[in-house]
C-alpha cells in the first residue's frame, strides 16, 4: 500500500523537528553574536555607562526604564534559547517520535511544538527572574559596564555556591530528569495531544531543566553577562552533563572547578 503524503511527511519527523531546533537555535545565537559586537561599542571606554538596547547607552546611575528592562529580559530570554535548545533536542525529538508512533491524526507536530513552547516557557520565567536580579546588582553599584559582577567577594561566592550546588541531591534529581527524555515521558502521563496537556508537560520539563542550570546561568554574572567565550562554554557543559553518560561525574568535576576558582578569588582579596 502507498503511503499517504501525510504519513510519509510523518515519518521524517526527526528531520523536521531537528531541523527547527536547529533553526531556533542558529538565529539565538546570531542574535546573541550581534548583539555582544553592539555591546562592544567598537573598544571605546564605558567607565560611568551602561548599555540600555541595542545601541543604547546611558550614565550608570540612571534609572532603569520599561524599555531597558524589555531589552534585557529580550537579551536572557534568546541566550537562554540559543544556550538550552541543544540540550533540550533530545526531549523533543522523542515527544515528537512518541506522537507519531501514537497516530494521533496528524497532530505530533502541533502537539511537539506546544510541548517545546512550555519548555521555553520555563526559561523564560527564569529570564525574567535574572533581569530583576541585574537590576538589583546594577542598583547596588555592583555591576560594571562588562555586565560583570564588580566586587571579588560576591563573584567568589557565587561561584562557590553554584561549585556546591553540583553536588547537591537537588542537582542530581534534576539532572536525572533531563537525561533520559523516554523514562520522563512515562514518568509524567506520556504523550499529550492536548494543547493544554502538552504545555503543561513541556514547561514541567523546563522546570526541571532550570532546577538543574540556574547556578550555573548565575555564572554569566561573574565573567560579564555577554561574554561570548563563557556563554559557549556553559552551553557545552550543559550538552555535556544532560547527553553523556558520565553527565553526573562531568556535572560534578564542574562543581570542584567551581570551587577552586571562588576559593581562589577570596585568596587573592586585598587584606
Amino acid at each position: 500500500m502507498t503511503d499517504s503524503p501525510l504519513e510519509t511527511v510523518l515519518r521524517r519527523d526527526r528531520w523536521i523537528v531537528g531541523g527547527a531546533i536547529g533553526i531556533i537555535a542558529a538565529l539565538a545565537w546570531g542574535y546573541v553574536l550581534w548583539l555582544a559586537n553592539d555591546m562592544d561599542m567598537g573598544g571605546m571606554d564605558m567607565t560611568g555607562f551602561r548599555m540600555a538596547g541595542i545601541g543604547i547607552m546611558l550614565p550608570a546611575n540612571e534609572p532603569w526604564r520599561a524599555t531597558e528592562f524589555a531589552y534585557v529580559f529580550l537579551m536572557w530570554a534568546v541566550m537562554m534559547v540559543g544556550m538550552m535548545a541543544p540540550s533540550a533536542a533530545p526531549m523533543i525529538l522523542m515527544y515528537a517520535r512518541v506522537g507519531r508512533q501514537a497516530r494521533t491524526q496528524g497532530k505530533p507536530f502541533a502537539a511537539t511544538g506546544w510541548f517545546a513552547a512550555g519548555y521555553l516557557l520555563a526559561w523564560s520565567g527564569f529570564s525574567l527572574a535574572a533581569t530583576f536580579l541585574q537590576w538589583v546588582i546594577e542598583r547596588t553599584a555592583l555591576l560594571d559596564s562588562r555586565m560583570a559582577i564588580a566586587s571579588n567577594l560576591l563573584g567568589a561566592i557565587v561561584l562557590i555556591a553554584a561549585g556546591v550546588y553540583q553536588w547537591t541531591p537537588l542537582k542530581d534529581a534534576c539532572l536525572a530528569q533531563c537525561q533520559s527524555p523516554f523514562l520522563f515521558l512515562m514518568r509524567h502521563g506520556g504523550f499529550r495531544d492536548d494543547r493544554r496537556g502538552c504545555l503543561l508537560l513541556g514547561l514541567r520539563h523546563g522546570g526541571y531543566c532550570v532546577g538543574c542550570c540556574w547556578l550555573l546561568m548565575a555564572l554569566l554574572f561573574v565573567s560579564g553577562v555577554m561574554n561570548v567565550l563563557w556563554i559557549a562554554l556553559l552551553s557545552l557543559l550543559v550538552l555535556l552533563e544532560k547527553l553523556t553518560p558520565a553527565g553526573r561525574w562531568i556535572a560534578r568535576a564542574a562543581g570542584i572547578a567551581c570551587v577552586a576558582a571562588g576559593a581562589w578569588l577570596l585568596v587573592s582579596l586585598p587584606q
